[in-house]
């Protein structure tokens, strides 16, 4: 992951306005509209995990997987649009906690625990 250059972080919140199409589908095409190097995502938890961790203690975390597995295996990290749209998009996407120690800052750096999902 490569650091800030420019220090400019873009920060969108809101949806296309069309039925059907969530926020994370508008994160992810505004995201490539923009060009935009990446889209990371403050969730409850700190990353990708193949059950919810919440329910069940032996959930395995992620550190990296691709597009493609995360729709093979049903992970319900966002809707099945947004995935496709950032795989084919070839945009990275960065899962992580809200609660991190060290903050967003933290995480575009590459320090703290988050899962990178990428093609």
């Amino acid at each position: 992951m490569r650091h800030l250059e420019k220090k400019r972080v873009c920060i969108f919140a809101a949806g296309t306005g069309n039925p059907y199409f969530t926020t994370d589908t508008a994160a992810a095409l505004r995201a490539s509209e923009m060009a935009c190097e990446a889209i990371f995502m403050g969730k409850q938890v700190d990353g990708i995990y193949d059950s919810d961790p919440k329910t069940n203690s032996a959930a395995k975390r992620f550190d990296d997987i691709s597009y493609d597995e995360v729709l093979r295996s049903n992970l319900k990290v966002m809707d099945a649009s947004a995935i496709a749209l950032c795989r084919d998009n070839k945009m990275p996407l960065i899962v992580f906690s809200l609660d991190e120690p060290g903050g967003f800052g933290g995480i575009v750096n590459g320090e703290g625990t988050y899962t990178r999902v990428h093609a």
